[in-house]
């Protein structure tokens, strides 16, 4: 082959993989998965701040801020107040009206993360593959919702919060009673205003 042919080969070459590479990063940005990000709750009774373990929960965490960056979590409120054990909320309204959600995710409560007070973790149905957009919050280490938990399972714990525990703290003293089939549910209802994204840090492949 003569030099400019061979040029000619080499420099398509080169483009076709330049087109290649950029092809395969536009594809893989969107679903690219931050290692960390911090999100802010505002509630009714102060602000918390969680920061959220992509690393470890990664189809959890993505889950969680896709709803957040729908606002799904706006407006909706914590249902369920168990002082001594967990605050749950993220898909009632205060009317108690169960919001519709997406399709169930996987469970990764194998990731080590554990139920400990702070931590926050999704909620699900005696289905370990059932959580979609309720979470809790751990008021104290619950250990026995760790994997393998009771069921052989456990319950996804996929972040902690950084600040705003008296505010956790201080939902957790609400008074509560029954409101149809619900229990344990406040008499005023604690509503969750927003559910900002402040930051995503990082990335795994």
């Amino acid at each position: 082959m003569k030099g400019s042919c061979m040029r000619t080969f080499l420099f398509s070459l080169f483009l076709l993989l330049s087109l290649d590479a950029a092809a395969a990063g536009s594809t893989a940005s969107p679903g690219a998965t931050k290692s960390h990000a911090s999100v802010e709750l505002e509630t009714s009774q102060g602000k918390i701040v969680l920061e959220l373990d992509a690393k470890k929960a990664p189809k959890t965490v993505e889950n969680f801020l896709q709803y957040a960056r729908e606002g799904f979590y706006n407006g909706t409120i914590f249902h369920r107040v168990i002082p001594g054990f967990m605050i749950q909320g993220g898909g009632f309204t205060p009317d108690m009206a169960e919001k519709p959600t997406r399709p169930p995710i996987e469970n990764e409560a194998k990731n080590r993360l554990k139920n400990q007070r702070g931590s926050i973790a999704m909620a699900r149905l005696p289905d370990p593959h059932s959580a979609s957009a309720q979470f809790f919050i751990n008021l104290v280490d619950n250990r026995n919702l760790d994997f393998p938990s009771f069921d052989g399972w456990g319950y996804t714990v996929f972040g902690k919060v950084t600040e705003g525990m008296d505010v956790v703290d201080k939902i957790a003293k609400s008074a509560t009673g029954r409101q149809g089939p619900h229990e344990n549910v406040p008499r005023e209802p604690i509503i969750i205003k927003s559910v900002s994204i402040i930051s995503e840090e990082g990335s795994t492949p």
